[in-house]
């Protein structure tokens, strides 16, 4: 490229692509336009690589391994939470204008850079797994099957993009003081569910975390990027098991006759 910024492959269709981007700090911002050339098999952020070192290179945007696989690059495309390092060019029109902008949950730092510390605080919360008193760590055994249970959980690459979406937190600043939203829901299922886990996480999930102000919309698994199903395999089941505790005579009954 004649403007010193970085040659675009060989191969392939170039073409003129139209950004809109969101530029600002705390105290505020507004979307600015930019014209930048893109070429076919490119992502999102391919191109605002480019935008950075051809026209402003002061644009902020978080970014690590450019595989979907370390959630650092969440922000909203056109409207919708997604990764830019998994989102392609060629989903959209050539003429269409494609704005970015930061995920709207979290307080902005700087352009497309937002503050996600609320969800470290609320993982800081969440007690660890607690193994039964005696067993050394060599000693564990557990099914496949158990195994199997909590393995999709463990897929989360922590986009936040379910936090981004979920309205108890994102229309209810309020909120963030008692509620550990989806991603945390997940964390606290797969302790639940490991067959070697003693701690009784049900009343903590109600009590402390906020479940019961889910109202299981499934708006958190829609943009989950490694299709984890949130809602029907983590949320659902905690609610079912609160409800059971609280609620059924015969189950609150057995509770007192055997507590452990």
């Amino acid at each position: 490229m004649s403007d010193g910024g970085p040659e675009l492959p060989d191969t392939g269709t170039s073409y003129a692509a139209s950004f809109r981007v969101w530029r600002g700090d705390a105290g505020g911002g507004d979307l600015q336009d930019y014209t930048v050339e893109a070429i076919d098999g490119e992502v999102v952020l391919d191109v605002l690589h480019r935008l950075q070192a051809t026209q402003t290179p002061d644009l902020a945007v978080r970014w690590n391994c450019k595989a979907g696989k370390c959630g650092s690059c969440s922000a909203e495309v056109n409207g919708r939470p997604r990764l830019l390092c998994m989102t392609r060019m060629s989903v959209f029109e050539r003429d269409e204008t494609i704005t970015v902008t930061p995920i709207r949950t979290f307080p902005v730092i700087r352009d497309l850079v937002t503050d996600v510390s609320f969800n470290y605080e609320k993982a800081r919360q969440i007690p660890s797994f607690t193994p039964p008193p005696g067993l050394a760590p060599g000693e564990y055994r557990m099914q496949q099957i158990d195994v199997q249970r909590s393995q999709e959980f463990r897929k989360c690459i922590e986009c936040f993009l379910c936090q981004n979406v979920c309205h108890v937190v994102r229309d209810h600043e309020e909120n963030k003081e008692a509620f550990a939203g989806p991603r945390y829901f997940i964390r606290i299922a797969e302790l639940e569910m490991h067959p070697l886990d003693v701690a009784d996480r049900r009343s903590s999930a109600q009590d402390e975390d906020g479940l019961g102000l889910c109202n299981i919309t499934k708006c958190c698994t829609e943009v989950c990027p490694e299709n984890i199903h949130i809602t029907d395999n983590a949320i659902i089941p905690m609610k079912e098991r609160v409800a059971d505790r609280r609620y059924d005579p015969i189950v609150w009954l057995g509770n007192k006759l055997f507590r452990r």
